[in-house]
């Protein structure tokens, strides 16, 4: 394909990874004698583009201003979808401003909504070459993001133990994850929360409620110093035994049609206050741990915590550093060789690997199989604990490994 200049865009949410993706695309442009430039702010940038006056090339000097390790994207991001835009002349919008600045094809990373734009825009004779980003991992391929989200969820969460175990408080702690728990349970396993609730499991909360009773009540009264703490994290698209999500019909819906969530945490905390203040054993145990005072502390305090933005801001992990430059120089070469439609999902030695955008974006879901081990470890995921039994199988692959 004759591609002499690239378009770079980054599309949805931001997060970890995609300033080392920009990079990647704009040091192997560069190798390959190539020119890229930043289409700014996601797709409604895509749409404006015939309107403006330039754009940023990626030049050695522009390149070396960008951070790899920070989060966020040098390019800007929007949630559109370009089909629902109300203009009959969108396509031919776009095309226009592509023919304006010389741009011969598109590199854009983002998640499910952005792929299927992709897929849309490729139909449109539009070429274009998808890298994955997204925090919450429901890609088929693993997508950058979503490490550095992990991480982050870790540390937020074994931080707050300090807090949780000065006042013991039973902390509630909602991250992102509207239809898959993957950052909820990897981050949740990293900071060793006592309670994981996803998605994929509908919540039973008198399971959850016995087992905060007892793991939260003996490790305060075990403690020389009465103190004690329980960590539950909850992912955003909480469903209850019912398989209802929680949504916020009052915030609408965003540009791709999705009902905005609200609540999964303040949710959990008014579920465990009622079976707290119904529970005739609590207060023998608040008074026998010395935290009893009528009229003030009857039970013990339960609080929520939204990190929110903060998991998907900062630095970037190491390995989305990696993987981004991997898959943004791997998007140049299958551009240029025609592989339009299509996404990078990694660089094993001299092989780029890449799929169908339309196949990748298909959502993955948590296997629901790999709960088991961690519930035979203590962690409770708002179920009856299913028994882990063990197969054992000799592997010999050497692939990159997919969260």
């Amino acid at each position: 394909m004759d591609i002499r200049r690239i378009g770079v865009i980054t599309s949805g949410g931001d997060c970890g990874g995609l300033n080392a993706v920009i990079k990647g695309i704009a040091r192997k442009a560069y190798d390959m004698g190539l020119e890229s430039v930043v289409i700014p702010n996601g797709y409604a940038g895509l749409y404006n583009l015939v309107d403006l006056k330039e754009v940023v090339v990626l030049n050695a000097e522009r390149v070396s201003k960008i951070e790899a390790s920070l989060a966020g994207s040098e390019a800007g991001h929007s949630r559109v979808k370009i089909s629902k835009i109300d203009d009959p002349d969108k396509y031919e919008r776009i095309k226009k401003g592509l023919v304006k600045f010389n741009i011969d094809g598109l590199i854009i990373s983002g998640g499910d909504d952005t792929g299927s734009v992709v897929v849309d825009l490729s139909s449109q004779g539009i070429p274009c070459i998808h890298v994955p980003k997204t925090m919450d991992l429901d890609l088929q391929p693993y997508s950058v993001g979503g490490d550095s989200a992990i991480n982050r969820i870790s540390v937020f969460a074994r931080d707050l133990k300090t807090t949780g175990m000065s006042h013991n408080r039973i902390l509630v702690i909602e991250v992102f994850g509207r239809y898959v728990g993957h950052t909820a349970f990897r981050g949740g396993i990293g900071a060793e929360a006592d309670c994981i609730l996803i998605p994929e499991v509908p919540v039973d909360f008198d399971i959850v409620y016995e087992h905060m009773k007892t793991t939260y009540f003996a490790r305060i009264d075990r403690s020389d110093v009465r103190a004690g703490t329980y960590i539950i994290v909850v992912a955003e698209g909480l469903q209850n035994a019912s398989g209802e999500m929680l949504y916020d019909e009052s915030a609408g819906v965003d540009a791709f049609g999705h009902k905005k969530l609200a609540g999964a945490g303040k949710y959990i905390r008014q579920q465990l206050e009622k079976r707290l203040k119904a529970d005739p054993d609590v207060e023998a145990f608040m008074k026998r741990t010395g935290m009893y005072v009528p009229g003030i502390y009857a039970i013990p305090e339960v609080r929520e915590v939204t990190p929110g933005h903060l998991v998907r801001s900062g630095h970037s992990s190491a390995y989305d550093v990696n993987f981004g430059y991997k898959t943004g120089a791997g998007a140049v070469v299958l551009l240029r060789e025609g592989k339009t439609g299509n996404t990078v999902t990694g660089v094993e030695g001299h092989k780029i690997l890449y799929m169908a955008t339309s196949d990748a974006i298909k959502r993955r879901e948590v296997d629901i199989e790999e709960l088991s081990l961690f519930e035979s470890l203590g962690t409770c995921f708002g179920r009856k604990p299913v028994e882990f039994k063990p197969e054992l199988v000799e592997e010999h692959r050497t692939v990159e490994r997919m969260m």
